[in-house]
């Protein structure tokens, strides 16, 4: 029987700045602005979505970028560090280049056999790039950063929890997840244990509560193929006492919410239909794609929001 769940779909975080936000998630880490859109719960805040060439399912880290927002505090609670995948013979690379355009980056750390460095983006956000020789997927580069050495998508996520007996009751018996082993109190899972469906609780009973905002994660996403296994999840969900959101439709997928015990906002999304809808895969994230029903209002939607542009050139 095929899982229902199948790994990491996309993490949407909290941003400030949404040009500084562009010029480091395509610029400095190489990634394609695969789509530029709204946040549909706020039409005047744009919403980005970055991933690999075509916006694959396990790649996509979005934003929603406010400009003027404080920013938050990593803690109890929350996503508090995203994992990209690198290959093994890239790590002094990317640690050169983190250098380079001025991001402090960690000694490197060693974690489940694997070597990888920790770091912040310009709002604070919790990055870790991980180096491993098990990812086959291509990587996507503007050019200014070697092909080779580019981030194929997402390695997974570390949860920040005080425990984590009810999240592991919910991963293992109810989204497909198994255990895979521990580590220095952090506690890893995965469908399959590969690139791009990692999830680690690290347990800390005293830690402080995060605060939502600029540089911290709004929930993480996890992958199911289509709308009927979506259902099922949601059946499945909902029998186990979990309060689940009806199905939202976000255009590039569907959706359904729920918040874990931890507190950590979790999505399931499907991996259809994907970000070639309404532009050509050549040209995704070129213009700004709205909802149908906000083109009505694309005129003050556009003059709400501020200019943005690639500037990858800048980056090499």
């Amino acid at each position: 029987m095929q899982p229902l769940i199948t790994g990491i779909h996309h993490i949407t975080a909290i941003a400030g700045n949404p040009q500084a936000n562009i010029d480091f998630y395509t610029g400095v880490l190489g990634l394609r602005l695969v789509k530029k859109t709204i946040n549909f719960d706020s039409p005047d805040v744009y919403h980005f979505y970055f991933g690999d060439e075509v916006g694959s399912p396990g790649t996509v880290f979005t934003t929603f970028p406010f400009t003027g927002a404080r920013k938050g505090t990593k803690g109890i609670g929350e996503l508090t560090y995203t994992a990209f995948s690198i290959p093994t013979e890239s790590l002094e690379y990317w640690i050169a280049r983190l250098r380079k355009f001025d991001f402090r980056v960690s000694d490197t750390l060693t974690r489940f056999g694997e070597k990888l460095i920790r770091f912040e983006d310009h709002d604070g956000m919790g990055i870790e790039l991980i180096a491993n020789n098990t990812d086959d997927r291509g990587g996507w580069t503007y050019g200014q950063i070697p092909k080779e050495h580019s981030i194929k998508g997402f390695y997974g996520a570390t949860l920040n929890l005080r425990s984590k007996e009810l999240t592991a009751q919910l991963l293992t018996k109810h989204m497909d997840y198994r255990f895979i082993g521990e580590e220095n109190g952090r506690f890893r899972y995965g469908t399959e244990g590969k690139a791009g469906d990692i999830v680690d609780i690290l347990v800390n009973p005293n830690g402080n509560r995060g605060q939502q905002s600029a540089g911290t994660v709004h929930h993480i996403a996890f992958r199911t193929a289509n709308t009927t296994t979506q259902l099922q999840v949601q059946k499945i969900l909902m029998e186990n006492g979990y309060q689940v959101t009806e199905v939202k439709d976000r255009n590039y997928f569907m959706s359904i919410y729920f918040r874990e015990p931890g507190g950590v906002l979790f999505e399931i999304a499907t991996d259809e239909p994907g970000f070639a809808i309404d532009e050509e895969e050549a040209h995704l994230g070129e213009l700004l794609k709205l909802p149908d029903w906000a083109e009505p209002n694309r005129k003050e939607i556009e003059a709400a929001l501020a200019p943005v542009a690639l500037n990858t050139e800048k980056y090499v």
